[in-house]
């Protein structure tokens, strides 16, 4: 590697699932993928779901999934996994430098992770899920990195493990990621066994089920079906959220490639666990989107970064405000949008948009570190408030004549030290604890006419926290201001 990467997680079941040499790991994956035919797809592959059981068990099964890789290439691997050793609240971004393997380090791509980390509170940077400490170590998530390793060779990787998988985390990763890997050429995976230790008359019974409601592109079907113990799926939360993200990016097409159980391998029917690989073809629309982007990066390269005035004009105002109804126009419509370029607006700078009818809040997202230009993160976070703030349904015509706009726009965070430096009406917060994190605008603290101790108690009840958890000598607080307009 080109630099040395310090904060690796290390494998903890090669050995055991998996060899734990790179040979004979190596041969193994080359076996199984002998053993299996590609299937003919329409398009790309956009995601998969595949088991994570010993590869003696589900590895035929995973290796009909990775097969369809062979000869594909991907800027980043989007895996995301249950969690079978610790429980927390929503899901955890691994931003480490990676993940290691007999077959060496697979890098986190640090941008893509923080990105996915910063849009919704409940889709969080953190270790857990992910540590290696004192529980065995999570291995839903490893046991997938050589099959990528063999089929793609160099990739970089996000890590993302579900703690839960209530309705409410599995909808706020399926939209998170459906508006941080908007545009670019990535693969997600979902990891998942099926029922566990039943008999084998039982288990295709439930496992079906769980089938049924993949093949019919059904998340909130699937859902259903394992909340009524019609069907189990450990992983059926990854599954449901990556689908979603799919199809808000014009997927249309899921494919089922291969089932079994570990009575296939052992011989046993007594008492089984179930395997299922599937893949979703990505959509012209998607397709599209990655190829303009590839293009206009090529054409135009890297341009630096441009300095914003102090302030913002009065016609760079009317200008955003314009952008953010186009784009919610545009996605009503099913067109894509993208602004024109606009020197004026070609800096990076955070910033949210919120929605509002008759005064009421509609919908509310935005970046906190923004990775592109101005203009289009207000396009993006326009359609994300209008369709993807999870608290609300999806905008439609009737409302959008009504629409309300409010954009705020952010200066860097900074944090704070001593919090006598806080002061409302000019500054927001937010607040970083373990694996919570939660923000609060400038303008709500003026609104509610908080003082400075009840705006960082309502930011970390935002985060889910205790009211006092700013207090806690590992909480991180930062304030920043916002020009609102």
């Amino acid at each position: 590697m080109d630099k040395k990467l310090s904060d690796v997680r290390k494998p903890v079941v090669a050995g055991t699932f998996y060899p734990s040499e790179a040979g004979a790991l190596a041969k193994m994956i080359a076996g199984l993928f002998a053993k299996v035919k590609k299937a003919s797809l329409s398009g790309r592959p956009l995601a998969l779901i595949a088991p994570h059981a010993g590869y003696p068990y589900s590895g035929k099964v995973a290796a009909a999934a990775y097969k369809l890789l062979e000869g594909e290439a991907y800027d980043a691997v989007v895996v995301v996994s249950p969690s079978h050793t610790v429980f927390f609240r929503g899901s955890s971004v691994y931003t480490g430098d990676g993940y290691e393997t007999p077959l060496g380090i697979v890098e986190t791509d640090k941008e893509l992770a923080n990105r996915i980390a910063s849009i919704h509170p409940l889709v969080h940077a953190s270790a857990q899920g992910h540590a290696t400490g004192a529980t065995r170590g999570e291995h839903a998530l490893e046991v997938h990195l050589p099959f990528l390793q063999i089929a793609l060779g160099k990739f970089k990787l996000v890590a993302i493990v579900m703690g839960d998988q209530e309705e409410e985390s599995v909808k706020a990763l399926g939209e998170v990621l459906a508006t941080a890997l908007k545009g670019r050429n990535c693969l997600m995976v979902a990891s998942t066994d099926l029922s566990h230790f039943h008999d084998q008359k039982e288990a295709k019974e439930l496992d079906g089920a769980v089938r049924a409601a993949i093949e019919s592109y059904d998340p909130a079907g699937l859902m259903d079906v394992l909340s009524s113990g019609d069907g189990e799926a450990c992983g059926g939360g990854p599954v449901a959220a990556v689908m979603t993200a799919a199809k808000r990016f014009g997927s249309s097409e899921i494919k089922f490639l291969d089932y079994a159980t570990s009575g296939n391998a052992t011989g046993d029917f007594n008492e089984v666990v179930g395997y299922l690989s599937a893949v979703m073809v990505m959509g012209e629309k998607a397709q599209d989107a990655i190829a303009d982007k590839q293009h206009v990066a090529a054409v135009m390269g890297v341009m630096a970064a441009k300095q914003p005035d102090a302030k913002l004009s009065d016609d760079t105002k009317q200008k955003l405000h314009r952008i953010a109804r186009e784009a919610i126009a545009a996605h009503l419509d099913g067109r894509e949008y993208q602004p024109e370029p606009d020197e004026d607006l070609d800096y990076k700078r955070g910033a949210f948009v919120t929605l509002k009818i008759d005064g009421d809040l509609r919908g509310c997202i935005g970046q906190v570190r923004a990775r592109d230009p101005l203009h289009k993160v207000i396009a993006e976070m326009a359609v994300a408030a209008a369709f993807d703030d999870p608290r609300f349904p999806h905008l439609t015509r009737d409302e959008y004549a009504r629409l309300e706009y409010e954009i705020s726009v952010l200066t860097p965070l900074e944090r704070v030290k001593d919090f006598s430096q806080i002061k409302i009406g000019r500054d927001g917060l937010m607040i970083r604890l373990d694996m919570h994190s939660g923000l609060l605008l400038p303008q709500v603290a003026s609104e509610y006419g908080w003082t400075v101790k009840e705006f960082l108690e309502q930011t970390c009840l935002k985060a889910g926290l205790p009211k006092e958890s700013y207090k806690d000598k590992y909480a991180e607080v930062y304030r920043f201001s916002a020009e609102v307009f």
